[in-house]
């Protein structure tokens, strides 16, 4: 039998079938234990986090640190709105946030130094100096699934980690969530595709009736673990993953993890709210996963699947004029981000809930362009100099901007910070130990964060 010791997205759809729970090696009481263990779970901690990852890197200046003074081919043609925040102005296309500022904070100093997709979203998904700056594949664990190590003894019923993407972009490693040491096991569930789609489907959740009756056959599963029993007995593979598939157990069985992700159960108009497209219903579905006790999720928001927009946040003059793309993308982005912020608030979880919303870097401030055979385009390069951060809820400080850009929002003027201090304060949300050691293959300790304090302005 050929077995891969990987527990990442693919090897967990492999396992997660009825076909091959016998690999699990369980025993029958081991299955007995998971069962009367049921509704008797550990309670999880009342704390968790949505981050929004905007793939590509989203342009600061055209969103949350305008600069209406600067020379045109840096400002752009967009103009900044007042918000109910009293200093704080957004881009004209962002109307909803400019009703709900005080509800969220916008931190403009962030900065770091990688300058690449892959770089920069290792940087930022790890809290780590990647080894190398170019490609996804993690040399340190994400955020993420540091979280699900330090909360793998959480018994809920669902993932404790979840990333919602978008079809075909279902692996780890395209954008950095890897493991790296810590073993794929600790990888985030991925949920791929489109929400909002009549065939959309979470695959491996809950099962049928038809299932359950063979479960609960003692014979049929005794028969079963049984046939494998020597070779869990022999593969160091197999002994090796018992908690993984305990969870793989509880998640198969488990109708809470159904109903979490079930967006049926949502009002229409709340589904409306948010918007009825791939962004807007992952965005409540994220609010459903860490209502019903989800640590962490992961919303990307990539491609708006708008006519008329490139695939990401990534507009180069090369690739697509960005003033075309943000005048389509921002309604949509404004209209999501405003709902899920706004639905927390009314839900009464803006203390439970952290919501974090960025990309790996902001766009150079200078704007570039591009005589190609559709005329003249505009656009913005990669920049990890400076970028924004919008932050809501997890009982801090919010209707405040954080930090602040030189004149022509180029690099960080006052409180220069890295995503180590946000992570710090993600950190802190959740209630884990930032220089608490983890361990490598090599046994050496290595602390979550190499360096890196919670932002006080936010606390």
């Amino acid at each position: 039998m050929n077995f891969s010791p990987s527990l990442g997205p693919v090897s967990r759809r492999t396992f997660l079938s009825v076909g091959t729970l016998g690999v699990a090696g369980l025993s029958l009481a081991d299955v007995m234990k998971l069962r009367a263990a049921e509704g008797k779970a550990n309670a999880a901690p009342d704390t968790s986090v949505i981050f929004v990852w905007l793939a590509g890197g989203p342009p600061h200046l055209d969103m949350y640190d305008m600069k209406p003074d600067a020379p045109e081919e840096y400002r752009g043609p967009f103009k900044p709105i007042r918000t109910n925040v009293r200093g704080l102005n957004v881009c004209e296309h962002m109307p909803l946030h400019a009703k709900c500022a005080d509800k969220y904070t916008v931190i403009r100093s962030i900065a770091h130094t990688f300058n690449d997709h892959g770089g920069g979203s290792k940087r930022v998904m790890t809290g780590r100096i990647p080894n190398t700056p170019t490609e996804t594949v993690n040399d340190s664990p994400a955020v993420c699934t540091i979280v699900a190590k330090m909360r793998e003894k959480l018994k809920l019923g669902l993932p404790n980690c979840v990333s919602v993407v978008d079809g075909g972009r279902a692996g780890v490693d395209t954008y950095a969530q890897g493991a790296a040491y810590l073993g794929r096991g600790y990888a985030p569930f991925i949920v791929d595709g489109d929400p909002n789609s009549p065939k959309f489907q979470v695959k491996n959740i809950g099962i049928g009736e038809e299932m359950a009756l063979r479960l609960d056959d003692r014979f049929t599963l005794l028969r079963g673990i049984e046939n494998v029993r020597r070779d869990a007995d022999t593969n160091p593979a197999l002994k090796s993953m018992g908690g993984h598939y305990e969870r793989a157990f509880e998640m198969l069985t488990s109708t809470k993890a159904r109903e979490a992700f079930d967006l049926s159960k949502e009002p229409a108009a709340l589904r409306e709210r948010y918007g009825r497209n791939a962004w807007g219903q992952r965005a409540l579905m994220a609010r459903r996963l860490v209502e019903a006790g989800c640590s962490f999720v992961t919303v990307v928001m990539e491609n708006p699947h708008i006519n008329g927009c490139f695939y990401n946040w990534d507009t180069h003059a090369v690739n697509h004029d960005n003033f075309i793309d943000m005048k389509l993308r921002l309604p949509q982005y404004d209209k999501v981000i405003t709902a899920l912020v706004e639905d927390l608030h009314d839900r009464g979880l803006t203390k439970k809930v952290l919501l974090v919303v960025t990309g790996e870097f902001g766009r150079s401030p200078k704007i570039s362009q591009s005589n190609g055979p559709k005329g003249m385009r505009f656009g913005r390069e990669h920049w990890p100099q400076s970028m924004s951060v919008l932050v809501s809820g997890g009982g801090l400080k919010m209707g405040q901007v954080i930090g602040s850009t030189d004149k022509l929002g180029t690099h960080p003027h006052e409180n220069r910070l890295t995503p180590n201090d946000l992570w710090a304060t993600v950190y802190k949300h959740l209630d884990i130990d930032s220089h608490t050691f983890l361990y490598d293959q090599e046994k050496r300790p290595i602390p979550i964060l190499p360096f890196g304090d919670p932002i006080r302005e936010l606390l």
